[in-house]
This record gives structure tokens, sequence and C-alpha cells, in this order.
């Protein structure tokens, strides 16, 4: 079965576009939970030879996007409700630490160039989760978590929460996408905590976080257990 909205890919580092390609697919629900595949179906899809097509899907596998299934091919990882909030926990957990100890620090080494693209990215993932645009929310809000968390984390840290908020979105998208209208119900403090990062208000900046968290946690809470529908 062929996977929706892709298209063959340029031959220049596929491992990674591929990669790429296929982790939009998880994140937009395209591919779902469950879903099984083998690596000639997506080779197929993306026309191209299977060597880059394997390491990929192995790349994501270790993203913990995807599953292997012995002698059966892949699929496609399904989380549940308590993995969601070790996630959430998890999450909490650094990111307040994080910005605890290295706002101060932050204000003395950050550049202009990366305030702007930070403030850039905090309105376009503001504009869309306001307006209850899920497909373009997800691309910005992760490269928002990613351009400030950078400003203040080493790579490892960074790195570590953009698996766990990759996952998260691979988890609440289902749910998201059963809202008719998602105006007004997405968190969307992205400037107002870009401006508390970037004045070194550290304990602003957590509030703002916990805040999120608790928000994320409470919407797919009501969604799972069908207490809002829309």
């Amino acid at each position: 079965m062929p996977v929706p909205g892709t298209s063959p890919v340029k031959r220049s580092t596929l491992r990674q576009q591929i990669a790429d390609a296929l982790c939009d697919e998880v994140l937009a629900g395209r591919l779902p939970a469950g879903r099984q595949f083998t690596v000639k179906e997506m080779a197929d899809q993306y026309g191209v030879s299977a060597t880059p097509v394997r390491e990929a899907l192995l790349d994501l596998c270790a993203q913990g996007l995807l599953d292997v299934e012995e002698h059966r091919g892949f699929r496609v990882h399904e989380f549940t409700f308590e993995d969601f909030r070790h996630m959430i926990n998890a999450r909490n957990m650094v990111v307040e630490g994080l910005f605890r100890h290295s706002v101060e620090e932050t204000l003395r080494t950050m550049t202009p160039q990366a305030l702007a693209s930070v403030r850039r990215r905090a309105e376009e993932a503001e504009r869309a989760a306001r307006s209850g645009d899920l497909d373009i929310l997800i691309g910005y809000d992760l490269r928002f978590w990613r351009e400030l968390c950078g400003l203040v984390g080493n790579p490892y840290i960074l790195d570590f929460l953009q698996r766990l908020r990759v996952q998260s979105w691979v988890f609440t998208v289902p749910y998201l996408r059963r809202v008719p209208d998602l105006r007004g119900r997405l968190w969307a403090g992205h400037c107002e905590l870009t401006a508390a990062v970037t004045r070194g208000d550290a304990e602003v900046s957590e509030r703002l976080i916990t805040a999120y968290n608790a928000h994320s946690v409470a919407l797919i809470e009501r969604l799972v257990s069908g207490d809002e529908k829309g």
C-alpha cells in the first residue's frame, strides 16, 4: 500500500532524507500506530535501493518510532497514554532543570541571530496554535523548542528532548485530529516563554513550561477518556 503524500527522494544523503520523510509521515498520522511495512515496500515507494531505506528505518527504530518485527519487516510503534505521561514527566524534569540553571548564562552567550530565529519560530508556532492548524503547528513547535533549548543546553540534552517531543506528537496527533476545531484548545505561550528566557527570568520560564506540560496532559487525557470530543 503506497504511503500518501510521498514522492521520490533525491539521491544525496538518502538515509537522512528517507528517515526525515518517514518521520514526517508518522507525525502526520499517515503512517499510523501499528502500521506494518517492509523495506521493499518503502524502497519501491521512494524509488531507491533497499540499503538506505533499511538504514533509515533502523535509525527510526533507535528513536523509538518503529519496531522491528522478525521476518515481517517493521511496525510503527504504538504508544500508550501511560507512555505519554512518562514522556511529559521526563520533559518537565529535564527542561525545568535546564532553564533554572542556564537562563542567566544564556543571556551572556546568545547571539542576536539566534535570538531573532527563536522569536520567529515562537511567532510562527503561536500563530499556528491559536488558529488550530495542527499540520503547521507540529513542524514549527518542534523547531521552536529545539532552537530555544539549543540556546541553553548541550547537544546531548537537546537530542534527548527532541526525541521525546517527536514521540509526544506521534501519540497525540491521532487524538487531536478527532477535534473538529482546535482553535483555543492548544497551548500558545511560545512568545511569552521566549520573552521570559531572553530577559533571564528563570522563575517565569519554569512556570510557563510547567503550565505547557500540564495543559498537554489534561487535554489529551480528556480526549483519550472520551470526555472531550470537540
